[in-house]
């Protein structure tokens, strides 16, 4: 990342996993960039997975000049019964926001992680929220299937909205939000999480809820323990010690 943005490099914690790259939105150019290395989708349309949904890029990251806001906005989405739902409802949580759809392999990944996230951090004030960018059908029927059992919100043209109000216009899923339980923006994942990296986040921001660590200094832990967890990734537990 580069030192230029330093506010964005603290903020936005980006993985080197494998991340969902289909398109959307291909008229947009950033759209059909993305899409050059996936496969393009319609908005809201569900669709078999395929090999394409999964891309290996360490270099992917967030798109030159966004600016991710200080605090979560206040949207609201449609539940999965179709009724109108504000995120504000969730006010003196920690949240762990989800974006997903149905047709992306690493969302359906790490789903059951965040099933596990869910039951483990609820009783430490943080909550899990899913936002679905797909059709409410499909997306009901999938967590009908899945027993997924923490919040679903749901949207196309409104869940796009959200996602371009937090600075990005042109996502790849999944990638998710956390913020400390004021709904200030701690981090933004772009990618699957893994175990590693989901804990050392919920971690930091357990010590922000706590008064124990500053925003600022909080973003910059959260980058160095995502860099550290890469390096050990590429490198093997060995030869990281030895560095």
């Amino acid at each position: 990342m580069s030192r230029a943005t330093p506010w964005l490099a603290a903020t936005a914690a980006i993985a080197a996993a494998w991340v969902g790259g289909r398109a959307y939105l291909a008229h947009e150019a950033a759209a059909r960039r993305l899409a050059s290395r996936g496969v393009a989708v319609p908005v809201g349309e569900a669709s078999p997975p395929r090999p394409a949904d999964r891309i290996p890029d360490p270099r992917v990251g967030p798109l030159p000049g966004v600016t991710i806001p200080r605090r979560l906005p206040a949207f609201r989405l449609k539940n999965l019964a179709g009724q109108p739902e504000s995120i504000t409802r969730y006010a003196g949580r920690a949240l762990i926001l989800n974006f997903w759809a149905t047709w992306c392999a690493p969302c359906r990944q790490e789903i059951p992680l965040l099933q596990s996230i869910d039951r483990a951090w609820q009783a430490r004030h943080f909550t899990v929220v899913g936002v679905a960018v797909d059709r409410r059908e499909a997306v009901a029927a999938f967590v009908r299937r899945f027993k997924i059992a923490y919040p679903i919100l749901q949207g196309e043209r409104a869940a796009l909205g959200v996602i371009r109000s937090l600075g990005v216009a042109s996502p790849a899923f999944p990638f998710t939000v956390f913020t400390d339980d004021r709904g200030e923006i701690v981090a933004l994942y772009l990618g699957e999480l893994h175990r590693p990296q989901i804990e050392l986040i919920l971690g930091v921001v357990e010590q922000v809820d706590a008064h124990r660590l500053g925003l600022p200094t909080a973003r910059r832990a959260i980058a160095a323990g995502l860099d550290r967890l890469r390096r050990t990734a590429t490198n093997g537990p060995d030869r990281q010690s030895a560095t």
